[in-house]
């Protein structure tokens, strides 16, 4: 990009002078500065003697998209990637959460209403589970999409969205919406044209009038919903054709092997952050470029049609970024950050899927050993990009564990999964765990764990035995796993009810479109009669609630847990405590010590000491306010319990 051009309009835009024309002219500058590394990608995937014309096509097609982008959000985009705040994401002041609207406010309306609540809380960055039109059905949680645009009419309307975004943006907040990039419904436009025979549209999707190519796929092909979607292609008696559907079977798979596919999926994704998102987040886009011969997951396709994504968007709306959905092995994250050519080049955001799954695994285990040798082994990221730390979502808790980092601890890796498939999904009378268990494969004994964050922590059964002590260390580890989200590096995702320490929904099982898929377990309707009485209740709600908004205001007056890469594993010998440090230049580091046991542990306070953090007789701990007095040279840790320790 010349630089001339840019320091001149960057000095207009501190002056406040960028008019529309400037503007225009920003775009033709970004246009230029990207276009070679966009016609490589490009021509890449679609080489031009095959599909001749594409490409000018789509350079065609941008700047018809970015006259389209409203002006206020243009000037956002100028704010974010030539002002001051260009790294918003990385910052220590975001907090999210990530709720369904029709259960949390029953529509959009509803959720402008409840605006104040996210506030009280601390919550600035919303992910708001799909809004668009589903089938009447089955329609996986809205995943199956009939449009990316058009609002579900129980949800809301456009006007309510656009003036949701609006509302947001007065109050410093910040939206995340779905783009399902892999898939569509059977009842999508372009497959209702396919089955009436429209051959323009099945190319859109993969399509065959025989089981040939589809059995050929499918002897490397993993299946992902073994129980109740097994194999990876539908018969559609309407075409007459096999139509691949990964998910199941009225999700049909769209063929990025088409470059239609791409430049019509990059125009409906331009026209849906229009509405005012901040961030989009890639449904499962590790599937989306497709093989033979391979699991059609991961490829280096894959990366660079993200990369082409990202590249489009950084030319039409640069504010925007692009969350990675892809809950892949650990090894695996951080490539959707980008590498070689295209490092910093894909996503800015990434699901820390891995730490997620980690966690779980050291609350059932007591211990942190698998914790500290996964988590080292994970490649560290761009200093550009950031994670999204979360205990818990809409989906299941995968066991994605390296099996080599298994056995390196003297463990068989199945046996331990075993472990905790019966630990979490109640086939274990002394586990105070209640969860259930979801898509469970006989043909390898894998599965994945479904429940609420209080539920699986010991919360429900607690208050059913009517068990003070398990019921105080529900709490402590509820408190314990989000204060580590929030302290990590990284946007920690609270999912809607957790807050409060909402149970188990098994009203699902009465539901004959959601009751074989136990992942509806914990996605429960917010409990507003609750929440109403929070402030008069000394009960486990309150207490769970007050001691989370604690955490969240003290991990906002720490400028040093903004992720700049400051993050440093301790190991302090105790295999029941996971101990790291946040540290920056001019800022007072902050170190952060959790015990998983049920028991007291204690460390050495020499090594602490060490480490420049607090004085012989005690240290002062952020959480309680109060100073850990030492009586001998360790220091004590209770049941389950944290300390936030900053530098004198």
């Amino acid at each position: 990009m010349n630089q001339t051009a840019i320091h001149r309009l960057l000095a207009e835009y501190e002056e406040k002078q960028i008019t529309p024309a400037r503007s225009e002219e920003l775009f033709r500058l970004r246009l230029a500065a990207n276009l070679s590394i966009i016609k490589h990608l490009f021509s890449s995937l679609y080489p031009e003697d095959e599909h001749p014309g594409m490409f000018d096509k789509l350079v065609n097609r941008l700047p018809l998209l970015f006259s389209k982008r409203p002006k206020e959000l243009r000037a956002l985009d100028l704010e974010r990637t030539y002002g001051r705040n260009d790294h918003w994401y990385q910052s220590e002041q975001l907090v999210g959460m990530q709720l369904y609207v029709d259960h949390f406010s029953d529509n959009l309306p509803g959720l402008i209403s409840r605006l104040p609540y996210f506030e009280e809380l601390g919550v600035n960055f919303l992910h708001l589970m799909p809004l668009t039109t589903r089938p009447a059905g089955e329609n996986d949680g809205g995943y199956a999409v009939n449009s990316y645009t058009e609002i579900e009419k129980r949800l809301g309307s456009k006007k309510d969205l656009l003036r949701l975004t609006k509302e947001m943006r007065k109050r410093g907040m910040y939206l995340m919406l779905d783009f399902v990039v892999n898939h569509t419904s059977d009842e999508f436009s372009w497959a209702q044209k396919a089955k009436q025979g429209d051959s323009r549209y099945r190319d859109y999707y993969y399509t065959y009038p025989d089981r040939d190519i589809p059995d050929q796929f499918e002897r490397t092909m993993p299946e992902v919903f073994p129980e109740t979607s097994p194999g990876n292609f539908t018969y559609n008696p309407e075409m007459q054709h096999w139509v691949m559907t990964v998910f199941n079977k009225y999700q049909w798979d769209l063929n990025y092997a088409n470059p239609e596919v791409f430049i019509e999926m990059i125009s409906i994704l331009l026209e849906k952050i229009n509405y005012g998102v901040d961030v989009v987040r890639f449904d499962a886009l590790a599937f989306l470029w497709k093989k033979l011969g391979t699991s059609s997951q991961n490829l280096p396709e894959a990366h660079m049609l993200i990369s082409l994504f990202r590249l489009c968007m950084q030319v039409l709306a640069p504010g925007v970024i692009i969350l990675a959905e892809a809950i892949v092995a650990p090894k695996d994250i951080t490539k959707y950050f980008g590498n070689g050519i295209l490092e910093g080049n894909e996503c800015d955001v990434a699901y820390n899927a891995s730490l997620m799954a980690l966690l779980w695994n050291s609350v059932a285990t007591k211990k942190t050993n698998l914790l500290y040798k996964s988590l080292r082994s994970v490649p560290e990221k761009p200093d550009s990009a950031t994670w999204i730390n979360y205990v818990r979502c809409h989906d299941d808790i995968g066991l994605g564990y390296d099996d080599q980092l298994i056995e390196e601890l003297g463990w068989n890796a199945q046996s331990h999964r075993r472990f905790l498939l019966e630990y979490y999904c109640q086939r274990l009378h002394w586990s105070p765990a209640k969860g259930m268990m979801f898509m469970y494969n006989p043909k390898n004994g894998d599965g994945r764990i479904t429940g609420s964050t209080a539920s699986l922590l010991g919360l429900e059964k607690a208050l059913e035995l009517q068990d003070e002590e398990m019921k105080s260390h529900a709490i402590a580890k509820i408190l314990l796993l989000h204060g580590i989200i929030l302290s990590f590096g990284g946007i920690p995702m609270i999912y809607a009810g957790d807050e409060i320490g909402t149970l188990n929904d098994y009203s699902f099982l009465q539901i004959p479109d959601k009751k074989e898929d136990t992942r509806w377990l914990n996605r429960p309707r917010q409990n507003w009669e609750t929440i109403a009485e929070l402030g008069d209740s000394k009960n486990e709600t309150a207490e769970i609630f007050y001691r989370l908004k604690h955490l969240i205001s003290l991990r906002k007056e720490l400028p040093v847990l903004a992720d700049r890469n400051n993050l440093q594993l301790h190991n302090t010998g105790n295999p029941h405590i996971l101990a790291y440090e946040r540290t920056g230049p001019g800022e007072k580091g902050l170190l952060v010590i959790c015990n998983f046991d049920e028991a007291e542990q204690v460390i050495d306070a020499g090594w602490v000491h060490s480490l420049g953090y607090g004085q012989n007789s005690g240290f002062k701990d952020l959480i309680s306010g109060s100073r850990v007095e030492l009586s001998s040279g360790l220091l004590p840790l209770p049941a389950y319990g944290q300390l936030w320790i900053v530098k004198d």
